[in-house]
């Protein structure tokens, strides 16, 4: 049992991870949520190695009641994760986020109608009407499921999120089963083990296994994640709103904190130490100078830019670990 305190340390969440970092704004989301007189904020603690983030909150709290408290908003947040093939099937469930442009115009235009601002977060970042190509819309650059290897993006943003807990680890009476506060507290409060059978958004780099310099074929292993960590992260990307950008003679889709050259995305996070709540994350996400590095963006407190490039491996999408930007101080 921990002491309460304002301040936790999350010891899971590793700094060039963009797993980890979706699963901080998930964290700050569910609270919001279910504990809104907290008052959530992130910092990170940047004069404690290895790097980790800080979770702050106006009242002292143990760590379990923390994981309690997300896991409760975290079956709020669930009942906005659905995804009818047409604003006219409702009962028909979408897979793959490749709508057409009529389609996802009346799906955005009843999200922002029905005032339900959670819901229309969740809309405003898988896509944008404008934003397409052969009458197709062009998906988040932060969804790598098409179809590839029977992974489908929406299919498993509607499942992860109202899955509580991965199934039981191990057999007859050595069987243990996680609680959902206790899946959450092993994604944020402990180093990833990875134990459980559950699908995942290929966002943790862990994710990318290659054929080369390993001494078997990995392709016969059997794919395991961290759950918690995926089911926050589903709930961390509605912070991060599309919109729709010029690009030569195309309307391409731009993402908080991402960029777009040469058709090679990179996404980029400040790390800082001031207790930031999710609307100063979302400041920081969008200031002009975040992928230039840290340097203009000092006087905001912030230390540090990560970098994490989309990269294809064979028919499969990974995210690289995250790269310091150097400075240009």
């Amino acid at each position: 049992m921990t002491e309460p305190s304002r301040r936790h340390r999350l010891a899971g969440l590793e700094p060039d991870n963009l797993l980890a970092i979706l699963v901080l704004l998930g964290l700050l989301r569910a609270l919001q949520t279910a504990r809104p007189r907290w008052h959530p904020r992130a910092a990170w603690d940047v004069d404690h190695p290895p790097l980790r983030p800080l979770l702050i909150l106006s009242e002292s709290e143990e760590v379990m009641a923390i994981c309690e408290a997300a896991a409760e908003g975290a079956t709020t947040l669930a009942d906005d994760y659905s995804f009818p093939r047409s604003a006219e099937a409702e009962a028909e469930a979408q897979s793959d986020l490749n709508y057409t442009s009529a389609t996802a115009r009346k799906l955005l235009v009843r999200a922002a109608n029905d005032q339900n601002r959670r819901c229309a977060d969740v809309w405003s970042a898988l896509m944008c009407d404008a934003a397409g190509k052969d009458d197709k819309i062009e998906a988040t650059p932060l969804c790598l499921l098409f179809g590839q290897g029977h992974q489908h993006f929406l299919d498993r943003l509607a499942t992860i999120p109202r899955t509580d807990a991965p199934p039981p680890r191990g057999r007859g009476k050595n069987a243990v089963t996680l609680s959902a506060a206790e899946t959450l507290h092993e994604a944020l409060f402990k180093p990833w083990t990875r134990q459980d059978p559950t699908p995942a958004f290929r966002w943790d780099p862990s994710e990318d296994v290659r054929y080369a310099l390993r001494a078997d074929d990995p392709s016969g292993q059997k794919s395991t994640t961290q759950h918690g960590a995926n089911r926050l992260a589903a709930f961390g990307l509605p912070i991060l709103t599309v919109t729709p950008a010029q690009r030569g003679a195309r309307v391409r889709l731009q993402v908080l904190g991402g960029t777009l050259e040469r058709n090679e995305f990179a996404f980029c996070w400040p790390i800082w130490r001031g207790a930031a709540s999710l609307t100063a994350i979302r400041a920081l996400l969008s200031h002009p100078g975040l992928a230039r590095g840290p340097s203009s963006l000092r006087y905001l407190g912030v230390e540090e830019v990560r970098r994490t490039r989309r990269i294809g491996v064979g028919k499969f999408m990974n995210f690289t670990r995250a790269e310091p930007i150097p400075s240009a101080d």
